[in-house]
């Protein structure tokens, strides 16, 4: 059996560019990001709600961790991420105090709110920066945690926010903003980084970065990688499926460089030979 460690031997990889864990350092930023940062960057300054929204396999986890990783170089700035968004109110109450260093009684909810607003305050008296919380899958959260979040962040009327939430979610989060309970959330989304389907200069420009940046710029032929645009239906994760796959196999034939053929192997439907239809008794040549 082929271990992990003999792909990175065989090919000369650093790591595997297909996998979901490569290094911070090395994500592919997707057309937009750079604005979008900007925004948030600015927002951890005045608070605000954020949205990243496209549909799976897209991209949206890796730009939170982007996210993470550019303002943790920030000074003084707090990033909290919430890892059970559909959790109960309660438990919604117990993780948020996790996060922010805060000992909270899920039984004494308004206790709980007033020392959260409490920690906040000194966060941003001492440094001038909200905190910021990063919330992946968020189409998972209940609707009265989505409601606590914005009122948990809202000061002097609303005049003020003490919280800057970055929002990642699917189709399903997007619509519900639309509906009367969230309508007031959806409202208040100041910044936002809508994800579609990428076209073929993205997803090419997307799988030469993880090759370069994982060290084997020659792992794949052309023509391989442009049957992988080819073939991803515009889908971050669709690509890295076939890739990964491919890789497998290139590792088990002890081949070091992976072309359209393993494509075609791995992937074509195997089709039973036509055969030609019966004719009927005393048909001629002519099929007459």
């Amino acid at each position: 059996m082929i271990s992990p460690k003999d792909h990175l031997a065989l090919f000369g990889l650093k790591w595997n560019p297909f996998a979901p864990d490569i290094p911070t350092e090395a994500l592919w930023q997707p057309p937009g990001f750079d604005r979008f940062l900007f925004r948030v960057r600015h927002l951890a300054m005045e608070g605000g709600f954020t949205l990243i929204c496209g549909d799976p396999g897209l991209g949206k986890s890796k730009c939170l961790q982007l996210l993470q990783s550019h303002l943790a170089k920030l000074p003084d700035v707090v990033v909290g991420v919430m890892e059970r968004p559909q959790s109960s109110v309660a438990d919604f109450y117990r993780e948020m105090g996790t996060i922010f260093g805060v000992n909270l009684s899920p039984a004494k909810r308004y206790g709980g709110f007033k020392a959260l607003r409490r920690r906040w305050h000194d966060h941003i008296r001492a440094t001038l920066y909200r905190p910021v919380l990063l919330v992946d899958e968020a189409q998972e959260m209940g609707t009265d945690c989505l409601k606590e979040i914005r009122l948990l962040g809202s000061e002097r009327f609303d005049s003020q926010c003490l919280l800057t939430t970055v929002l990642a979610g699917d189709m399903q989060l997007l619509n519900r903003f639309r509906l009367p309970e969230l309508l007031s959330l959806g409202s208040r989304i100041r910044a936002r980084l809508n994800i579609e389907a990428y076209g073929r200069d993205a997803l090419m420009d997307y799988l030469e970065h993880g090759l370069q940046m994982a060290g084997a710029t020659q792992l794949m032929t052309a023509g391989l990688k442009t049957t992988l645009v080819e073939h991803a239906a515009g889908n971050l994760r669709m690509l890295n499926m076939m890739a990964a796959e491919l890789l497998d196999l290139a590792a088990q034939a002890q081949v070091s460089q992976i072309d359209e053929q393993l494509f075609l192997k791995a992937f074509s439907p195997t089709r039973p030979q036509r055969q030609a239809p019966k004719r009927a008794a005393g048909a001629n040549e002519s099929g007459i």
